[in-house]
């Protein structure tokens, strides 16, 4: 699989006022501005940091999820294979527009519920991501991006027990 480069979303109380801070930390300016949201493609180090507006919800503090860019669906298909076939569950999001962008990706969460996704770019986008308010969305799946499938508590604690 051809990772690209680490992907971190950050939870920020005020994006255009973070964009100096990240702008200075990373030698870089962002990538995409949108109303409370921003990325950085930094090269060196190699890193899709994005920041989204919105208050820190519970454990997970300024964090909001992490990821992998890949080079390709095959990719993503790939690393999804490899993880069903350690026996984790993960969820599709195949031609799903997220983060102002086209992409196809999956999630998975790690024991302790941090959500972790496995994506490729397809092309851009003028749709945003909704704001990480949900707290009827599991914690395990909260994340910038909205899923594409209803799912409940009971659907992850379900294939949690099947295959864990």
């Amino acid at each position: 699989m051809a990772v690209l480069r680490p992907h971190l979303a950050l939870t920020v109380s005020d994006v255009q006022g973070s964009i100096p801070f990240y702008r200075a930390l990373l030698g870089s300016e962002p990538a995409k501005v949108r109303e409370g949201w921003a990325k950085f493609e930094s090269q060196d180090p190699a890193l899709n940091l994005t920041l989204n507006e919105g208050e820190r919800q519970g454990d997970l503090g300024a964090f909001n999820h992490a990821g992998i860019e890949v080079g390709s669906t095959a990719d993503v298909l790939a690393a999804r294979a490899r993880l069903r076939e350690a026996g984790l569950a993960t969820f599709d999001e195949i031609e799903t527009e997220c983060c102002y962008a086209r992409q196809d990706k999956i999630w998975v969460s790690d024991p302790d519920g941090t959500p972790w996704e496995v994506f490729t770019v397809l092309g851009d986008s003028e749709h945003g991501s909704p704001t990480r308010e949900s707290s009827a969305r599991p914690a395990e799946l909260a994340s910038c991006c909205e899923h594409g499938e209803d799912i409940t508590r009971e659907d992850i604690d379900r294939e949690r027990a099947a295959c864990c």
